[in-house]
């Protein structure tokens, strides 16, 4: 089992972890011990990360945020203890080199890494590369920090990686010929879509080339969930056009009461990084703190039914879209990442 990757979805199947959509992150985190662990949260000082990071620290870990905004980190992160707040943002290849030096210089091995920052549904933004926002932020950024913090994953007993994604991979795979929109129309969901399928893709090889250090990698689905700031650029409209809001902007009282709250949404997130029930297994999109489901046409989708939104795109965890996509983001970043 150990050898095993999730190569085309050959993991995909739910474990029937006895946990559900409505499971919390205090349901997940029941009787594991986090004491003498060391975790990296990106993002966590709001929405799911900040109870990511909550949730570890009431397990025993040791938790660093590397924060773009560290006057927020520290706001929204008073009086959690065990919690170091680093500068780092994910469009800024400079401070991700920064942030991992300082880590690696401190630290001697990293149990538990999160990749839970992201942005969403952003008017057409570039970094300094050229490259769009959302693929910057999302992926590439992580890939970046990833790589730079391998030494230290490997040194630790049976490190996870988690790169929080969407069921929004299922809005588009990744496109290979024109993934900044240099030749084509932007459309800022195409752009979100590929960025949470690059988390897939990334996560199913970085798996496929950890497992023999003992490093597994997750991605994963928090579902839609209430109380978070991931979408406080995205134009109405949209939210309009999935029919989740009306025609004043607000959200439709019978959408709401089906959305999960942040101690829920961090649920999966908690899940991948602690469970035992995942142990000899990687590389697998998890939703609802279980794995999901390949979504080969079986499962029908309704924006105005959270619970509806699940399953992996067999496009999104292909073994030939995988391998492809680190090659490409090691020419396009420039981060050799020579998983030995």
């Amino acid at each position: 089992m150990y050898l095993k990757d999730n190569y085309n979805g050959a993991l995909q199947q739910p474990v029937h972890s006895g946990f559900d959509a409505t499971s919390t992150v205090h349901d997940v985190i029941k009787g594991i011990d986090l004491t003498g662990k060391t975790a990296v949260v990106t993002g966590g000082y709001a929405g799911i990360g900040l109870e990511t990071v909550k949730t570890f620290v009431a397990a025993g870990a040791t938790v660093i945020v590397p924060a773009r905004d560290t006057q927020k980190a520290a706001d929204n992160l008073k009086g959690v203890n065990n919690v170091t707040i680093e500068r780092m943002d994910l469009m800024d290849p400079v401070s991700i080199d920064a942030f991992a030096e300082k880590f690696l210089g401190t630290h001697e091995a990293l149990d538990i890494l999160v990749n839970n920052a992201g942005i969403m549904w952003v008017p057409l933004q570039r970094d300094q590369r050229g490259y769009e926002s959302q693929l910057a932020t999302n992926h590439f950024g992580h890939f970046h920090l990833t790589a730079k913090l391998w030494p230290a994953l490997k040194k630790a007993p049976g490190a996870r990686v988690i790169n929080v994604s969407s069921y929004g991979h299922q809005m588009a795979p990744f496109n290979f010929e024109d993934p900044n929109f240099m030749n084509r129309p932007y459309e800022t969901l195409q752009g979100y879509g590929q960025s949470k399928t690059a988390n897939n893709l990334f996560t199913v090889e970085l798996d496929h080339r950890g497992k023999a250090f003992g490093v597994r990698a997750f991605s994963l689905h928090p579902g839609s969930v209430n109380g978070t700031d991931l979408g406080r650029v995205a134009p109405m409209a949209l939210f309009q056009q999935m029919g989740t809001h009306d025609e004043n902007g607000n959200i439709k009282p019978a959408v709401a009461a089906k959305l999960k709250h942040v101690e829920q949404g961090a649920a999966t997130s908690v899940w991948c990084a602690t469970s035992a029930q995942l142990n000899g297994i990687g590389g697998v999109y998890c939703e609802n703190a279980d794995i999901a489901e390949l979504d080969e046409g079986n499962i029908a989708h309704n924006y105005d039914e959270p619970l509806s939104l699940r399953g992996v795109q067999p496009y999104a965890v292909n073994a030939e879209n995988a391998r492809r996509l680190w090659a490409l983001t090691e020419e396009m970043t420039g981060i050799l990442f020579p998983v030995n």
